[in-house]
């Protein structure tokens, strides 16, 4: 979860420098990550979190943001992921 959060760091940054072409190479990393975490069985009781997950990280990046989350509040909750490593 914490390599998903890297890349969805580098999405936001690389937004803000609007760089669309390295956002989006950041993003297929981040979606690929994601759909071999889901398909993980050790993810068995995480798998709806998760699968929420990609579909709000599309929302806003691709989608019409009806969740109303931002770039910078889906990588703060992928950031958690990567704190917990690092203990």
């Amino acid at each position: 979860m914490g390599n998903i959060g890297s890349e969805v760091g580098r999405a936001v940054n690389w937004q803000k420098k609007d760089n669309i072409a390295y956002r989006d190479k950041a993003l297929e990393r981040a979606f690929e990550l994601l759909s071999l975490t889901i398909l993980d069985k050790r993810w068995k009781t995480g798998r709806k979190e998760l699968c929420r997950a990609r579909e709000i990280l599309a929302d806003v990046f691709y989608g019409d943001r009806i969740y109303g989350y931002s770039g910078e509040s889906i990588e703060r909750y992928f950031f958690q992921f990567a704190c917990v490593v690092r203990k």
